[in-house]
C-alpha cells in the first residue's frame, strides 16, 4: 500500500467513530480555526508559544506569548486539512506556503533538530518539496551519536516516511527507526531520550505521553513500507498505553520504561484526549495495525465529563480548548517527587499524592499546536478544497 493510499483513507475518520464522538469533535473543529487565528503573528510570520487567558485593567483577554517553530510547522500540517482558501482566512491573508517558506529559511540553522524535522515533514506532505538541506541536517543529527529527544527522533522517522519517493531518505529512516527500535522497554514503552543514558539517573527511566505517542505514529505509518516487525512495535505500545487509560478516558503523563506502568498521572493534557491519542490510534489502524477506537472514544469524552474539576475545558468564547487540568502543587513537584521514587526500583511511588495534591486546577493556556494537530488528527486531506 502507498503512502498516499493511507493518508487518502483518513477521509472517513469521523464516519468510523460512534456518532456522540463526531459531534463532540466537529464542535471542537468548528472553533480550532478562531484559536490558530488568535495565534498567528503577521508580523513574526509564524505562531505563538501560547496563548493565555489573562486579566488586566480593560478585562479578561487572550493573550499571544512567545514564537514557536516546531508549532508553526505542526499548525500548518493542521491548516493544510482545511484547504488553501480556509487556511488564507486564518492567516489573515497571507498564503500557507509564505508561511511555510518562512519557517524553512529559519530552519536551516535552527538549533532544534525536533523543528527541523516537523519543518521538513511539513515541507514534503503540504508542499510536495523535499529539502535536502534539511534532510542533511537530520542525517548528522542521527549519524553524531548523541542522545537525542525520543520525539525528536520519532518527527525524523515521520518526515522521512512522508518525503519517500521525494528524495533520498534512506539514512533517516533505517537510523530514526534503529533507534526507536532499540531504545523502546519491553512493554512498548519509551523514555525520554534515546539512549536514555543521556538523561540524569533519576528520571532516565520515566517518558512521557508524547515519548511514546509519537514513535508510535511514526512506526505504524513507517511500516507501509518497511518491515513487519515496526508495525509490531507501534501495535505493542498502542496496547500497553490503552491498558493504562484511566477509568474516566484519561490519557496520563508519565511512564516507566522498565515496566510498562504509570509513574505520575496529572496533568492530563487536553490536546492528548482530543488530538494526539487519536491520530497516532488512527493512524495505527490504517497501517493495519489494531483498533483501539473505543479508546479513542473514552479520551475525546474525558473534555466533557472531566471528574477533576468542575471547570468547562472547551471555551466557545475564545475558539479554545484549555490546556491541562493538574495538581494544586509547586511546579511539577509531583512529577519530580515520583520519578526520583521510581528510580530507586520499578513500581515504587510516592503514596496519597492525590491527598496531599489533589488534581482540578484548569490551565488556562492553548497552544497553537494542539489545535492543529486537532484538524490533523480529524480531517481528511484537502477537507476544504475548493
Amino acid at each position: 500500500m502507498k503512502q498516499h493510499d493511507v493518508l487518502s483513507q483518513h477521509e472517513d475518520r469521523l464516519a468510523r467513530v460512534e456518532p456522540e464522538v463526531a459531534q463532540d469533535v466537529e464542535r471542537l473543529l468548528a472553533l480550532a480555526p478562531r484559536g490558530l487565528a488568535r495565534g498567528y503573528d503577521a508580523g513574526a510570520g509564524g505562531f505563538a508559544q501560547t496563548l493565555r487567558l489573562v486579566a488586566g485593567r480593560d478585562g479578561v483577554a487572550l493573550r499571544a506569548e512567545g514564537q514557536n517553530l516546531r508549532y508553526t510547522a505542526m499548525a500548518l500540517l493542521g491548516l493544510g486539512r482545511l484547504g488553501p482558501a480556509r487556511a488564507r482566512e486564518v492567516l489573515g491573508g497571507t498564503s500557507p506556503g509564505e508561511v511555510l517558506a518562512r519557517a524553512a529559511r529559519t530552519a536551516l540553522d535552527h538549533p532544534d533538530p525536533g523543528a527541523v524535522a516537523l519543518v521538513a515533514w511539513a515541507e514534503a506532505e503540504l508542499s510536495g518539496v523535499f529539502d535536502d538541506k534539511l534532510f542533511c541536517r537530520l542525517e548528522e543529527h542521527l549519524a553524531a551519536g548523541q542522545p537525542l529527544p525520543t520525539v525528536d527522533v520519532s518527527w525524523m522517522l515521520t518526515a522521512a516516511t512522508v518525503a519517500a519517493g521525494l528524495g533520498r531518505t534512506d539514512l533517516v529512516t533505517e537510523r530514526a527507526a534503529a533507534r526507536l527500535t532499540a531504545g523502546r522497554g519491553p512493554q512498548g514503552i519509551y523514555p525520554h531520550v534515546l539512549p536514555s543514558a543521556g538523561k540524569p539517573r533519576w528520571r532516565a527511566h520515566v517518558g512521557s505521553f508524547a515519548d511514546q505517542v509519537y514513535p508510535l505514529q511514526a512506526l505504524a505509518r513507517a511500516s507501509v513500507h518497511g518491515p513487519g516487525e515496526w508495525l509490531a512495535a507501534a501495535d505493542l505500545t498502542a496496547a500497553r498505553l490503552c491498558d493504562l487509560q484511566g477509568e474516566q478516558g484519561q490519557w496520563w503523563w508519565h511512564y516507566d520504561a522498565r515496566d510498562g506502568t504509570v509513574v505520575e498521572r496529572y496533568p492530563v493534557y487536553s490536546v492528548h484526549q482530543h488530538a494526539m491519542a487519536p491520530m497516532v490510534l488512527l493512524d495505527l489502524l490504517e497501517a493495519g495495525g489494531a483498533d483501539h477506537r473505543d479508546a479513542v472514544a473514552r479520551g475525546v469524552g474525558w473534555l466533557g465529563r472531566h471528574p477533576e474539576a468542575l471547570e468547562e475545558l472547551v471555551s466557545e468564547r475564545w475558539g479554545v480548548v484549555w490546556r491541562k487540568v493538574g495538581r494544586r502543587e509547586p511546579r511539577k513537584a509531583a512529577r519530580a517527587l515520583q520519578a526520583a521514587a521510581s528510580a530507586a526500583a520499578p513500581g515504587v511511588r510516592v503514596p496519597g499524592l492525590d491527598v496531599v495534591l489533589p488534581p482540578g486546577v484548569v490551565d488556562h493556556e492553548c497552544r497553537p499546536y494542539e489545535l492543529g494537530w486537532l484538524l490533523y488528527a480529524w480531517l481528511p486531506t484537502g477537507a476544504g478544497d475548493e
